[in-house]
């Protein structure tokens, strides 16, 4: 274990030192300079095209099985073929695509079953890059350098493919977890997002006309893209933690790691030492013990989310077990997300519901989220949601099977099949509910989850109302009310008037959505186009009548005629290639 002594007589000259930084530096910025758009595409096409993936961008038959809800067992095996070459891909294409890999796992609502099972194999840890590297990124980010630290173990705890996080010691005796982003990663990442985002035209081209209008490929990319640059940003990341503190009050159980500093680059944060959750020795924690850190577990995510914040990756491997204090200690906090109150409410009515054996209120409560397009059905929606529901009520809540995070993906599912516009922040939080799940359940198993969130209902409804009845949340509709109040009489008057003297006028406007417009203008252009080809038939006959054994601009009758023929057979063999298209599109649902 090689071990950094920062002590004068141990270490490197000083001008030694900066000549090897500079050095590193320089090649750091090398690197950096050879991450350009046009080598990283001609990079990502040819991976694609190495694994055979360059279909899915041209040939319809991927989009034709991701429509199907139910397959034969020779298309699932092909889908988990391709499933099996993305992720091979992914992890030849690097951090970028490692971290897209896991958020498309989230979105079982969108890919099929085999696609997202292969997916969740994506290997995140790669092999570590030289210290002396990182050393480099430290020199940069702290004041004082690597002489802040008393020492540094050169060995890492942990590389995957966004960061490396060393054991060091500060000058006082305390032991750090130093966490530090690796030196390209951020410039690889918004290369290869300016890449992916050009080919998502291509993707949203490629989807039926019906999905489209619920599925926006390039909103889905930017919300990773947003993710991602927080999870780079060790500031951000510190914050969150920092922000986590001010619920030690009321969870004595489950902690957050303390943060002593933190840069663009680097985090310096508490050492925990022992072990993940699911490495622990069983009886190094009493049954009282397993069930309080399951408890408390349970509600820091279920208080927070409540709060308008969750953590969409508390899995196993990012808690561990104190072995001095006996807490659950959640070490990383890069994968979070935000939710507004209202969703964060609309969620747990869900969740009291299904505990009541509401299955209709929690199919309209559910409605509440998904934002319906000239497609919708909302009857055959509700009663898809309404059924779906009926297999929650009463199960033993907590199974692989049936738990809250698979409910919400589920019901996602359902509106999408729908045509109904979800938020995307659904997936991230369902994956999160469910990774708490697993790791609440591996904790305590004797437990029922199901039973430790109805115990925080009474909780859950006095923040629901505090939240409503909160004067600040609803200064506007007191300020419209009162204005409408007091210009009623003069509003009301100049209405009476108006009908007194027969001015009464009344302007609407209708405003069609995308979709139909973009219809109409399809039928507008096969309008124009048949007119055209109508027009050109017509002006060869006119021609071949007029200028019998003549010639005009230079050309026999016949040959006007040949050339007149011969573009009209090209327009309505266009005309009926874009026919066909559209019921191919049409066909994919």
């Amino acid at each position: 274990m090689g071990i950094v002594k920062e002590q004068p007589a141990q270490a490197d000259s000083q001008k030694e030192r900066e000549a090897r930084v500079a050095a590193i530096r320089q090649d750091i910025e090398t690197e950096k300079a050879k991450i350009t758009k046009g080598k990283r595409r001609r990079k990502i096409v040819s991976v694609f095209a190495k694994h055979g993936l360059t279909f899915l961008l041209k040939d319809t038959i991927f989009w034709k099985l991701m429509g199907k809800q139910k397959r034969s067992r020779q298309e699932e095996q092909h889908l988990q073929q391709i499933g099996a070459r993305l992720r091979t891909a992914f992890e030849e294409l690097g951090p970028t695509f490692i971290k897209l890999g896991q958020v498309m796992v989230t979105r079982q609502d969108l890919l099929p079953a085999p696609i997202t099972q292969e997916l969740e194999k994506l290997l995140d840890q790669v092999p570590p890059i030289g210290y002396d590297y990182m050393e480099c990124i430290l020199e940069e980010e702290l004041p004082e350098g690597v002489a802040a630290f008393e020492w540094i173990d050169e060995e890492p705890l942990g590389s995957a493919s966004l960061a490396q996080v060393y054991k060091a010691g500060l000058k006082d005796g305390t032991t750090v977890a130093l966490k530090i982003v690796r030196p390209t990663v951020e410039k690889l990442f918004q290369t290869d997002i300016s890449v992916i985002k050009r080919m998502t035209g291509l993707l949203q081209n490629r989807l039926p006309t019906e999905l489209a209008a619920a599925v926006d490929i390039g909103s889905l990319v930017q919300d990773y893209y947003s993710s991602a640059m927080d999870e780079l940003d060790m500031v951000e990341e510190a914050q969150k933690m920092r922000e986590m503190t001010k619920y030690r009050s009321t969870t004595s159980y489950v902690d957050v790691p303390g943060v002593y500093e933190a840069t663009k680059n680097v985090v310096a944060m508490e050492y925990i030492d022992g072990w993940m959750i699911k490495d622990f020795p069983v009886d190094f924690l009493t049954f009282e013990e397993r069930t309080k850190i399951m408890i408390d577990l349970v509600h820091l995510y279920v208080q927070t989310l409540m709060d308008g914040h969750y953590h969409a990756d508390a899995h196993g491997s990012n808690i561990m077990i104190d072995k001095h204090r006996k807490k659950a200690i959640i070490i990383d906090w890069g994968m979070t997300g935000r939710m507004d109150s209202v969703s964060a409410h609309v969620l747990m009515r869900v969740i009291m519901h299904i505990q009541s054996n509401q299955a209709e209120d929690v199919a309209e409560v559910f409605m509440e989220l998904m934002t319906p397009t000239i497609y919708t059905d909302p009857v055959k929606l509700k009663d898809e949601l309404q059924s779906l529901a009926l297999h929650y009520v009463n199960s033993a809540q907590g199974s692989d099977r049936y738990n809250y995070g698979r409910l919400v993906m589920e019901s996602t599912a359902i509106g999408i099949k729908n045509y109904c516009k979800a938020p995307n922040s659904l997936a991230l939080w369902a994956k999160g509910f469910s990774a708490t799940e697993g790791a609440a359940r591996w904790i305590a198993p004797e437990i029922s989850y199901g039973q430790v969130v109805e115990a925080y209902e009474i909780p859950i409804l006095k923040n629901i109302l505090r939240s409503r009845f909160n004067y600040r949340s609803n200064a506007s509709l007191v300020a419209e009310s009162s204005k409408m109040v007091a210009t009623f009489p003069r509003r009301a008057t100049k209405v009476m008037e108006n009908l007194a003297e027969n001015k009464f006028r009344m302007n609407m406007q209708l405003q069609p959505d995308t979709v139909m417009r973009n219809t109409l203008n399809q039928i507008a252009n096969r309008l124009s186009l048949a007119l055209i080809t109508f027009a050109i038939v017509v002006a060869s006959g006119f021609i071949i009548a007029n200028v019998p054994g003549g010639t005009f601009l230079g050309m026999s009758a016949v040959t006007i005629a040949n050339i007149g023929l011969v573009t009209s057979f090209i327009l309505v063999l266009f005309m009926l290639w874009r026919l066909i298209r559209t019921r191919k599109h049409r066909s994919l649902l």
